[in-house]
């Protein structure tokens, strides 16, 4: 019978998906940090038998600026290979007809050059940083407060992110914010939402028992990768925080120090 815990069900394995921040690197002063021994970790699966995917909530850079950024830190990685949520975005947008008012980082903007954005009929908020002002969250509290049916999408749901310089606020909070405010329930466009595990999925053309989702953010990350039938795994780098090993509801399949340490996990089980 196939082993189907963590780390027999690696020998099983087709495709594996990494989160980036946190686990490939640190964000922070200019293009951030590698973090120890991850480029060789990503080099060791791609030379492998397995399909790789990168699965982020990254929304302060158009995806071609991100993957730029991750080559000059070290990593072999193609913008073909990376799912954020703002492509995902636009996509729901042009299925629905609608026009966002948009409170995100000045560096997402051009992801949204083709998108009508005049007379706004819905709010796309992502992780903004510094434009999270008070006149900014109050200009998208008037556009849902004004609307018949108000409709708000989140790029991810995160409460907090690790940089250099320590942890940062997430868009999670100000979502929450927006939604008290309107007494709505924002949409979430990327994890944990099952949408968009299911399209990364669907481009590796696997089920979800045959691909593993390796992250630092233990609800997310892996407690969204298991909701859609996936494995999940969490570093112990990034965002970690050892209360997460006690969580209430989400327990990952399994915890290692970092990227390296499941990588020879991994390859170890398949016989590599």
């Amino acid at each position: 019978m196939a082993d189907t815990g963590w780390p027999g069900c690696a020998k099983s394995l087709k495709g594996v998906i990494l989160d980036l921040c946190g686990v490939l690197y640190d964000s922070g002063e200019g293009d951030g940090v590698a973090i120890s021994a991850s480029v060789e970790a990503v080099n060791r699966l791609k030379a492998s038998d397995l399909q790789l995917r990168f699965c982020t909530n990254e929304t302060q850079a158009t995806r071609e600026k991100f993957v730029a950024k991750l080559r000059r830190l070290g990593f072999d990685i193609s913008v073909s290979e990376v799912f954020p949520p703002a492509p995902a975005a636009i996509a729901v947008l042009r299925e629905r007809g609608l026009r966002p008012h948009l409170l995100v980082h000045d560096g997402l903007l051009p992801e949204f050059d083709g998108v009508d954005k005049s007379n706004p009929n819905c709010v796309i908020i992502g992780d903004a940083a510094e434009n999270f002002s008070y006149q900014n969250l109050n200009e998208a509290f008037r556009v849902l407060i004004g609307l018949e049916k108000p409709v708000l999408f989140a790029l991810g749901q995160g409460r907090y992110y690790k940089e250099t310089d320590g942890l940062k606020l997430d868009v999670g909070v100000y979502m929450k914010a927006l939604e008290y405010a309107c007494d709505l329930k924002a949409e979430v466009i990327g994890k944990p939402s099952p949408t968009f595990f299911q399209s990364v999925l669907n481009d590796m053309g696997l089920k979800p028992d045959e691909a593993l989702m390796i992250g630092d953010d233990l609800v997310n990350d892996v407690g969204g990768a298991q909701f859609c039938g996936m494995k999940g795994v969490q570093v112990r780098t990034g965002k970690y925080r050892p209360t997460d090993e006690r969580h209430p509801t989400v327990t990952a399949d399994g915890t290692v120090d970092n990227l390296a340490q499941a990588v020879d996990v991994i390859l170890r089980q398949r016989g590599h």
